[in-house]
């Protein structure tokens, strides 16, 4: 059994990762285990790099034989984080401060713990409810709110990918959900929704998660 790590933001992806990827994983014989980022007293939010890079290498060394991946929102990233491009397609973009995160905590970490191998970080686009999108009108009922289906298929028409529905404070995909259901609850009603979608229909519209998933399955 291969046993990873998984730094969270939130109960939201914490839940996620227990309900949802974590049994799909099980016949790969990978083993997620969430952590929420930050210390005892201090868990969750606020995702700063500095607050990454210290759960990340504290993991890495306290257990020798685990891998480390991370599941945050690129949407509302904190500061710190190291400087990209901003050309290029949001998959582009992502990649390449993932690229950055990685080169960065790996000059850090002493080769012994072996953290080129072990650390893949992974940052959602642009944030959980984005993956919903993959399903609207399943998305719409697994919220208990069948009539929004046409709504959110709209929303998803507007973009090639959930994936790209936009990073902005305004229209971010839990933003768009909450203007159209304001009972909206991330955590009890957003992992509802993504064990009705499945986990084949969110890696099929979404090709980033897609590749996370990939090479979680691949350990």
């Amino acid at each position: 059994m291969t046993r990873v790590h998984v730094i969270v933001e939130g109960q939201t992806e914490e839940a996620f990762v227990n309900e949802v990827l974590g049994p799909a994983l099980w016949p790969n014989e990978v083993y997620l285990v969430p952590v929420l980022i930050g210390k005892p007293g201090h868990k969750g939010g606020n995702v700063s790099y500095a607050r990454v890079r210290s759960d990340v290498t504290t993991q890495l060394k306290s257990d020798r034989d685990a891998y480390c991946t991370t599941m945050l929102d690129y949407y509302g990233l904190g500061t710190g984080f190291p400087p990209i491009s901003a050309s290029g397609t949001n998959i582009d973009r992502v990649t390449a401060l993932e690229a950055a995160v990685k080169a960065d905590i790996v000059n850090s970490v002493d080769d012994a713990f072996r953290p080129g191998l072990r650390f893949i970080p992974y940052l959602v686009l642009h944030e959980y409810e984005g993956l919903l999108f993959s399903d609207p009108p399943t998305f719409a009922s697994g919220i208990g709110q069948p009539s929004l289906a046409p709504r959110f298929q709209a929303i998803r028409n507007s973009f090639n990918t959930p994936e790209d529905i936009n990073d902005n404070p305004n229209t971010a995909p839990s933003k768009r959900v909450l203007t159209a259901h304001a009972g909206y609850n991330k955590v009890v009603d957003g992992v509802l929704a993504a064990k009705k979608i499945g986990l084949i229909q969110i890696r099929t519209q979404c090709p980033h998660f897609d590749a996370w998933i990939c090479s979680l399955e691949n350990l």
